[in-house]
C-alpha cells in the first residue's frame, strides 16, 4: 500500500535541499569599527623609487636645460655678430656741399616693386680736369656712411675723376637689411651695374676705390672683374672676421660655421688681374713690410706708405695723380 504524504507534510528531499540552502548562504563582513584594526589586512608597503633613476633623471633635465640654453646662445649669437664688426649709422650729417662739389643724388639697384635699394651721390668731375675719363666707384668702411666719406670724394674729384659715392644697404638712407659680405658684395655689384647699364660708362674706364673693410670689398669685387681699369685700396682689414671669432662670446659657440663672412683679402689679392694703387699707414713703432695680401697682387702695382702725422690728404693726392696717369688704355 502506498502511502501518500499528506498536503503540507515535509519530504525528506525537501529537508536535505534546505540544508544545502543553509550551507550556501553568503557570509556579508562587517567593517571593523572605528579604531580598530582587523587583524586580516595586510600593510601596503611604499613604492621606493631608485636612487641611481633619480640620478639619471636629474641629468637628463641639466643636460637638455644645458643644450636648450646652447643652442638658443648660438641663435642670438648668428643673428646678432654682425653688430662686432659693422657699424653702420642712419643719419647722413654731411654732403658734398660742405666741400663746395656739384653732385647729384642718386638711387639705383630697384626691386620688384619699384623700389630703389640703394642711395648715394653722383659727383662729376670738373669740366677742366683733363682728358682721364675716369669714374671712381667709392666703397666706404663698416663704420658711419657716406656721410663720413666727403673729404675722401674730394680727393678723388680734385683728381680728375668722376665719383660714385653710396650707401650699403643698412647703412645711411640706402634701404635697411642686415650687412653682410654677401650683401655688401651685391651692392658694389648694382652699382656696377649702374655705371654701365644707366649711364652708359665703359667698365674700361671705372676704378673701384676702398677703405678699411671697403678696400677688403674692393679687391673682391676687382677679382671677378678683370675687365675694369684698376683698383685702389686704403688700409685693408688684415684680418676682419677677427672682431666676430676672438670675441668671447664667439668662442663659447662654433663661430665659424655661424657666420659665413670671410673678406679674406689674401685670396682675394691673389686673383686680381688688373693694376693696383695700395695704401698702407707707416707705423713708427715697427719696420715697413710689404703686406702679406699686397705680395700675392700678380698684376702692376704700387705700394704708398702714408705717414698719419703728416698731411694726408697731399700724400695720397700725389700719388694717386700719378698713377691714375700710369694707367694704360682708356683712362690715361
Amino acid at each position: 500500500m502506498e502511502v501518500v504524504p499528506r498536503f503540507g507534510a515535509r519530504a525528506p528531499g525537501f529537508a536535505i535541499m534546505s540544508q544545502k540552502r543553509t550551507q550556501l548562504q553568503v557570509v556579508q563582513c562587517k567593517p571593523p569599527a572605528s579604531g580598530q584594526r582587523d587583524s586580516r589586512a595586510k600593510p601596503l608597503k611604499p613604492q621606493l623609487v631608485s636612487g641611481r633613476w633619480l640620478l639619471a633623471a636629474v641629468c637628463i633635465a641639466v643636460a637638455a636645460a644645458a643644450a636648450c640654453g646652447w643652442l638658443a646662445l648660438c641663435l642670438l649669437f648668428s643673428q646678432g655678430s654682425w653688430q662686432l664688426l659693422y657699424h653702420p649709422s642712419l643719419a647722413v650729417q654731411k654732403t658734398p656741399a660742405s666741400a663746395e662739389l656739384t653732385f647729384d643724388r642718386v638711387a639705383f639697384a630697384v626691386t620688384d616693386a619699384g623700389v630703389p635699394q640703394l642711395k648715394g651721390w653722383w659727383i662729376p668731375a670738373a669740366q677742366d680736369a683733363g682728358q682721364r675719363r675716369l669714374t671712381v666707384v667709392y666703397l666706404h668702411g663698416q663704420n658711419g656712411n657716406i656721410g663720413d666719406t666727403v673729404d675722401a670724394v674730394a680727393r678723388l674729384h680734385a683728381a680728375g675723376v668722376n665719383v660714385l659715392d653710396f650707401d650699403y644697404r643698412g647703412y645711411g638712407e640706402s634701404q635697411f637689411a642686415r650687412p653682410s659680405e654677401a650683401h655688401l658684395r651685391q651692392d658694389a655689384e648694382s652699382a656696377l651695374n649702374y655705371l654701365t647699364g644707366t649711364r652708359q660708362i665703359g667698365a674700361g674706364t671705372i676704378v673701384l676705390d676702398g677703405i678699411g673693410l671697403g678696400a677688403n670689398l674692393a679687391l673682391e669685387v676687382a677679382a671677378g672683374h678683370p675687365e675694369l681699369a684698376g683698383v685702389i685700396v686704403d688700409s685693408p682689414m688684415a684680418d676682419p672676421m677677427a672682431a666676430i671669432f676672438n670675441d668671447a662670446r664667439g668662442r663659447m659657440v662654433p663661430a665659424r660655421l655661424l657666420v659665413r663672412d670671410r673678406y679674406d683679402p689674401v685670396s682675394a689679392a691673389a686673383a686680381v688681374h688688373v693694376p693696383v694703387l695700395w695704401f698702407e699707414r707707416a707705423d713708427a713703432t715697427s719696420a715697413l713690410t710689404e703686406p702679406a695680401a699686397y705680395k700675392k697682387v700678380a698684376s702692376h702695382k704700387m705700394l704708398v706708405w702714408v705717414n698719419p702725422r703728416g698731411d694726408v690728404y697731399v700724400q695720397t693726392e700725389n700719388a694717386l695723380s700719378r698713377w691714375l696717369d700710369e694707367l694704360p688704355g682708356p683712362g690715361r
